[in-house]
């Protein structure tokens, strides 16, 4: 029992040292006013701002947009790479494990080649509007669902699809009645990640330079850096990681009972 304790302390230790104390003092920054003492009256003025509803708004919505456009392009892609043979279909696949490497603002970049004022499009602002935003992400994260499709359909017996299609079932059925349900928990753990990923997601945003597109870490960095609010900026800080951490227990709720 001793040698068992002695061997939990040291990794309880460093969470409480790079993890929870800095989480801590983000939560009591965000309960000292400029004025002092310690008062709620930073959540109340942050709660009070249009800014912050429009920007915990745009965070909900963008990234519940990105997860969907990601889960459906995820498995579609995925689906083709596992089940259609085509040269190279393995390349491609371990293509998605070393995309999944490259920093998101390398990606931006790309599609500012593309769809920028100066791209091969032409004159185009579609980058800085939400929409590409929401291009940006779902460009970005949808090998974050790809990956473990492609894990869950490596352990699917293909006797099971031959003997559907012995049966008669045609491909769309057997997308549904046979894949599908194998795949629902690749797809809920890939979504999962892809939602939290989207609310906390900064260098795309930034990086697109979209107009009127303020997002929850976005407007942190605004308090923080270019208005020096630090107590509104950690009110922000903290009302995104409750939102995260309630999304992600959530998810775990539902995976149990989907599990029981």
């Amino acid at each position: 029992m001793t040698r068992r304790l002695l061997w939990t302390l040291p990794p309880v230790a460093l969470l409480g040292v790079f993890f929870l104390y800095p989480l801590t003092l983000v939560v009591q920054q965000s309960l000292r006013p400029d004025s002092g003492g310690t008062s709620l009256r930073p959540y109340a003025d942050v709660f009070a701002s249009e800014a912050f509803r429009q920007a915990l708004w745009t965070t909900v919505w963008l990234a519940l947009a990105a997860t969907a456009g990601c889960l459906v392009l995820g498995f579609f892609l995925a689906l083709v790479i596992a089940f259609v043979p085509f040269p190279g279909a393995r390349a491609v696949a371990r293509f998605v494990d070393v995309f999944l490497s490259f920093p998101s603002f390398l990606i931006t970049l790309a599609l500012l080649f593309v769809y920028g004022s100066t791209g091969v499009v032409g004159s185009s602002q579609f980058l800085t509007t939400p929409w590409g935003v929401l291009l940006a992400e779902v460009t970005y994260f949808t090998p974050f669902v790809m990956r473990p499709l492609l894990a869950a359909f490596s352990q699917l017996d293909p006797a099971q699809i031959e003997a559907a299609s012995s049966l008669g079932a045609r491909a769309p059925a057997i997308v549904r009645r046979v894949i599908l349900p194998e795949a629902l928990p690749a797809l809920a753990a890939g979504g999962s990640l892809v939602l939290v990923l989207c609310l906390n997601e900064f260098g795309i945003v930034l990086f697109t330079g979209a107009k009127g597109v303020t997002t929850l870490p976005l407007l942190i960095y605004g308090k923080a850096i270019l208005e020096s609010d630090y107590a509104g900026a950690c009110v922000v800080a903290v009302v995104n990681v409750v939102l995260s951490v309630g999304l992600y227990a959530l998810y775990r709720g539902v995976s149990r009972r989907a599990g029981a």
